[in-house]
């Protein structure tokens, strides 16, 4: 893997273009790079405990520390809004978000409506898909069943919940009784409703916008068993609408152990910065990202997702300045 060689500002500074990066194949344990390391500790924010963005930012943040030999500490948080705000507060330095919240907050609209935020990325990552889960023997197979029904959209400062609501109301669903528990939780007020019907507590659905697969969901086969729901025509109309945001796609039947593949929106992942990140920090993290991508994707699979031609597609958010020298070094 590459190191960094450890320099001062000054003669960094001297190197100009020379310090780019030496780049090695993936994998190799030796190496080493000009560089310079990070002169302080850094905080990745992630997302919900046991969704893909905690499992991944868990698991870079404890490559790029190895490789840095600086603390880099992985924060679970509600998810891309409160990430979105901390990068913006400059109380977060690296973070995941959707590119419908990102997108969002960078031109301010909706939930950002009180201005824009500002950041930089590093690259798009991987694609989110919405999940809307059923227990395997409710009585919805529709999005218009929901109607009246007990349906969780995520933690209010989620990615989750700025598209869940954008799709029941897309829908025209308006008398659904939400709730904003977290992933893990959400899964337990499912299985609750499940197995005892009528009790409190409990939920008929949940709404999930994650990688491919999101554990928790997928464990749920083995206990009460679950089916999603599609949502092909609401997502269509979204796609349309909000070009960038979303692309219509399914999730494939093999990821759940689904009778059949299931229309869905995906929406892509950005990993950010924030405003005034140092190049080194910006420079060893997507590094680290690309370069030991076999290790992440033992992590989680969807780190074999990342490819150098579709990272630098986060327009109009601007890549941080290290990260255009990056992609630029190495021909993207």
């Amino acid at each position: 893997m590459d190191r960094p060689r450890l320099l001062n500002r000054r003669s960094v500074l001297g190197l100009g273009t020379a310090a780019a990066a030496v780049l090695v194949a993936p994998g190799c344990s030796r190496g080493r790079s000009t560089e310079p390391a990070p002169d302080g500790p850094a905080t990745l924010v992630t997302g919900n405990k046991g969704g893909v963005y905690a499992t991944y930012g868990d698991g870079l943040a404890k490559l790029v520390t190895e490789v840095t030999g600086v603390q880099m500490t992985a924060k679970n948080t509600e998810g891309s809004v409160a990430n979105l705000r901390m990068l913006d507060a400059g109380t977060a330095d690296i973070g995941f978000s959707l590119s419908d919240s990102a997108l969002d907050a960078y031109n301010g609209l909706e939930t950002f409506a009180s201005g824009p935020l500002r950041f930089t990325a590093l690259a798009r990552t991987y694609d989110n898909y919405v999940h809307i889960v059923v227990p395997a023997n409710s009585k919805i197979s529709t999005l218009k069943q929901l109607s009246g029904m007990t349906v969780n959209v995520g933690p209010k400062l989620s990615g989750t919940k700025v598209v869940a609501e954008r799709i029941l109301a897309t829908a025209g669903i308006k008398d659904v009784h939400t709730t904003n528990f977290d992933l893990d939780t959400a899964v337990q007020r499912l299985k609750l409703k499940a197995e005892n019907k009528g009790i409190k507590g409990g939920i008929d659905a949940l709404i999930w916008s994650g990688g491919l697969p999101t554990d928790p969901i997928k464990n749920l086969q083995t206990s009460i068993g679950f089916r999603l729901v599609a949502i092909g025509e609401v997502a269509k109309e979204i796609a349309l609408m909000r070009f960038g945001g979303y692309v219509l796609s399914s999730i494939p039947p093999s990821v759940y152990s689904l009778a059949s593949a299931v229309e869905t929106l995906a929406v892509p992942n950005y990993l950010l910065a924030r405003e005034g990140l140092s190049d080194s920090w910006a420079w060893w993290t997507l590094n680290t990202m690309f370069r030991r991508q076999a290790d992440l994707t033992e992590i989680h699979p969807e780190a074999g997702s990342l490819d150098a031609r579709s990272a630098i597609a986060t327009m109009p958010i601007p890549l941080h300045r290290a990260a255009e020298r990056w992609y630029r070094n190495n021909h993207i």
